[in-house]
């Protein structure tokens, strides 16, 4: 069977501390103090919503494909 995937962009908030992800494709909307977390939930929603979004998708072929949008400045004075 064909992967069906969709992409889940997630972007570092600093200021709530969270990281925000979004799937305009399913749609989804998640946020989450972790990227495991973030993906867990997107996961979950994208299953709850692909009957209504995409009824003809078998929920097994669902792969989620995360892209991490964070500043350079921010990763490179943490370490």
């Amino acid at each position: 069977m064909k992967p069906v995937i969709f992409i889940v962009t997630a972007q570092w908030d600093p200021e709530a501390a969270v990281w925000s992800g979004r799937s305009d494709e399913v749609p989804v909307v998640v946020e989450a103090s972790s990227l495991d977390e973030l993906l867990r939930q997107a996961a979950a929603q994208t299953l709850d919503l692909l009957p209504n979004n995409h009824p003809g998708v078998d929920p097994t072929a669902v792969h989620l494909q995360l892209i991490v949008l964070r500043e350079a400045a921010a990763i490179s004075t943490a370490a």
